[in-house]
């Protein structure tokens, strides 16, 4: 068996709701937490304003052919899990898919945006 202590990139896994789809790349997230923003004033920095900011999960797909791009419109209140290769998980909850997709025919590849109120990582 290899030793894979040292792995920190190369491969990952994704699924929405428990069904997997092929992962090209691009592979991107940010977790939920604020959003700040400096106050500042005519006569210096006053402080800072603070807010939500959702998280979000995005990354390309490959067309396997049974792929519906309006199915993934349609995604609202999804799952979306990926497992990374220095063994993070990435879990994202109530999730929604973002802008509206378009298959790159030349390699049967999809941009895809997820965002929602809570992703964490473990």
């Amino acid at each position: 068996m290899a030793d894979t202590t040292n792995r920190l990139a190369g491969t990952a896994y994704l699924s929405v709701d428990g069904k997997t789809y092929m992962l090209v790349g691009d592979f991107s997230y940010k977790v939920s937490g604020v959003s700040r923003e400096t106050l500042m004033g005519m006569d210096g920095v006053h402080g800072y304003s603070e807010k939500p900011a959702q998280g979000y999960i995005g990354g390309t797909l490959r067309d396997s052919g049974g792929l519906s791009l309006s199915d993934l419109n349609d995604m609202s209140n999804v799952t979306v899990v990926c497992e990374l290769a220095n063994g993070k998980t990435v879990i994202g909850r109530n999730m929604w898919s973002t802008d509206q997709q378009e298959n790159k025919a030349t390699d049967a590849t999809i941009e895809m945006k997820w965002e929602g109120p809570t992703v964490t990582e473990n």
